[in-house]
């Protein structure tokens, strides 16, 4: 086997170790904490403070409804008792009856504002309790399929770099070195050369060069300087 070719598949294993392993990283990107389930979690812990906040104030609103019916209760027993013949204090009565009872239909009127303010609380917190269900399912089967990504990823890097370092034992070392200044350099050190053509800077190759490659001697472009190798 040539040199050129060594070096040629010393280059396919770099670029598929490259290709690999910024799809681990990509993997390392995805795992952890999901924005939009951290995001749903806040949603729904405000609604939930909100709907508490509105029970209390249904609750509230309730007791004081209660407490003047109470209140209307009594002032009405003592008005039809017959005890209180008195005009100025049966008036008074009368006075306190109706101011007790407009004041009961306004509570009525805001309890009933509440309530549906909190039946409309109640379908929002269900909804997002509901969404975040399906969002934590999804990113458990997710995080779970990421995982066996991972670690298939991971053998799959492990293996190639045993495979590179095997080539790289096979090769002279000053060989390496010129491969590793070229990669750095030009992104690729070795480009095919298909039909008389350097593949790296697209160049047509001199005559001599071309016979030079075509003996299998390690021959560099003399336009890109990448090492040539002829399949």
């Amino acid at each position: 086997m040539s040199v050129a070719k060594q070096l040629y598949q010393l280059q396919e294993v770099d670029l598929e170790l490259e290709s690999n392993e910024q799809a681990l990283n990509h993997i390392h990107s995805q795992l952890g904490e999901s924005k939009a389930v951290i995001e749903t979690q806040n949603k729904l812990a405000s609604e939930r403070q909100h709907l508490e906040e509105l029970t209390h104030q249904q609750h509230s609103v309730e007791w004081e409804i209660d407490d003047i019916i109470r209140k209307l209760t009594t002032v009405e027993e003592e008005l039809y008792s017959g005890r209180i013949r008195n005009p100025k204090e049966l008036t008074s009565l009368q006075q306190e009856i109706d101011s007790l009872k407009a004041k009961r239909n306004k509570l009525e009127d805001g309890a009933l504002e509440v309530m549906e303010k909190v039946e409309l609380a109640t379908k929002s917190v269900a909804a997002l309790d509901s969404e975040l269900k399906t969002l934590e399912a999804d990113w458990q089967s997710q995080q779970q399929k990421l995982s066996a990504d991972l670690e298939q990823l991971k053998a799959v890097i492990s293996n190639l770099k045993q495979k590179r370092k095997l080539l790289e034992t096979e090769i002279d070392p000053q060989t390496v070195e010129i491969y590793h200044e070229l990669k750095r350099q030009r992104g690729t050190a070795v480009a095919k050369v298909e039909q008389g053509i350097c593949r790296g800077c697209r160049i047509s190759l001199p005559v001599t060069e071309l016979q030079r490659v075509r003996s299998g001697s390690l021959v560099r472009c003399s336009s890109c300087g990448r090492i040539l190798f002829l399949a």
